[in-house]
């Protein structure tokens, strides 16, 4: 069997000239990854700091950390899960990782949508499955349907569900969700949930999969809400059939997350006021850009339901998404992803912004790049 090809993740080569710019003295605006620029909770933080001078740590599994996670699927969603369910990873990456190789031998195929992340299209490949990607566009807001779902012939073996998504931020309403879950049922698929943008909603709370396939498994970060990307720490919750088998992979592959980001964590789901004052920003920041972007242009946009991500068509402007990043960085200094991450097929005509830091730095950004889309559109023939 030969070793499957892997796409580059271009959003990286863009960061890195972006630190390279910087530290040439250059300000760079960094909207290229979905990074909060806040830290992690107080709180959190304080805790860290009281075992750092107590506690030699190792490998190690917080057991009050596996509870506090099964307590937050029942207040969250009334959804009840046992703490053995819970299985702690390095990050929503080795989660996901599990999942699949939990669930999917070699050779299984596995549908996802198409624009999505592109680690998902790439970590299929690494573990010689077979993406199965569904299109979706405007139509669809750019997500999964039951019927689309239901069109697959032949039926996959698994099926990737993000809501909200990622490059989109769209969000599957309830009813779409549970038309889907009945789909996975009658067909014998298995889903795979990506939740790790639930807590980062604009409309109605996201769904959780669980509430409607206990069989499903589901992927989540301390990443993104609770605002702690550097400490690489997830979970993967499994249903039962499966506590063995993800146990048994993630010793071996991974053996455990880092004891002080789960110290960390612990502490960090009861800093709910400060977080939310995350949300507030983030929020904040959606609306400017919502406001400020269809006057440079930039009109054709996802509905950003969650997240913190801008979705935007640039296909009147042009067909080269990674080459117009790349310029909109050498000139004005602001970082952003190209579509090509996200869709190999349509992507070329879209770019992802990042709303995930500071009021200010969204402020500064819009600013230097009105002049810019102004020129980009007079230089269009």
């Amino acid at each position: 069997m030969t070793v499957p090809p892997i796409d580059p993740f271009h959003a990286i080569g863009i960061s890195t000239i972006a630190h390279r710019m910087a530290a040439e003295g250059r300000d760079i605006i960094h909207m290229e990854f979905g990074q909060p620029s806040t830290g992690a909770p107080r709180e959190a933080i304080a805790a860290a700091h009281r075992v750092l001078d107590s506690d030699a740590m190792g490998y190690w599994e917080s057991m009050p950390l596996k509870a506090r996670i099964a307590r937050h699927y029942r207040d969250s969603y009334g959804v009840d899960i046992q703490p053995e369910q819970v299985i702690l990873t390095c990050g929503a990456s080795p989660a996901f990782v599990l999942a699949l190789g939990c669930c999917f031998a070699p050779g299984a195929r596995v549908a996802l949508a198409r624009p999505g992340y592109v680690a998902y299209r790439n970590a299929l490949r690494a573990l010689h499955l077979h993406p199965v990607e569904i299109a979706c566009g405007p139509a669809e807001r750019f997500q999964l349907t039951a019927a689309a779902v239901a069109a697959l012939d032949p039926a996959p073996d698994g099926l990737i569900v993000a809501s909200p998504a990622n490059p989109t931020g769209t969000i599957l309403p309830a009813e779409e969700m549970q038309a889907i879950v009945r789909v996975c049922r009658a067909r014998g698929i298995r889903i795979v949930s990506d939740e790790i943008y639930h807590g980062l909603s604009y409309i109605d709370p996201a769904r959780c999969i669980l509430q409607d396939d206990p069989e499903a498994l589901v992927v989540n970060s301390f990443s993104k809400y609770f605002s702690m990307a550097g400490w690489r720490l997830g979970w993967l919750v499994v249903p039962p059939s499966l506590i063995d088998a993800a146990r048994a992979r993630m010793g071996n592959l991974f053996l455990t997350p880092p004891s002080l980001s789960q110290h960390a964590g612990l502490v960090a789901f009861d800093c709910r006021d400060e977080l939310e004052g995350h949300v507030r920003t983030y929020r904040h920041n959606r609306d400017l850009m919502l406001d400020r972007l269809p006057p440079m242009g930039l009109n054709r946009i996802a509905p950003p339901d969650g997240a913190f991500y801008i979705y935007a068509d640039i296909g009147h402007l042009t067909d080269d998404s990674l080459a117009f990043c790349t310029r909109l960085l050498a000139d004005t200094g602001i970082a952003t992803a190209p579509g090509l991450d996200f869709d190999p097929v349509d992507g070329h005509r879209f770019m992802r912004f990042s709303f995930a830091v500071s009021t200010d730095r969204v402020e500064e950004a819009l600013a230097r790049m009105a002049s810019w889309f102004d020129a980009a559109h007079a230089r269009r023939p």
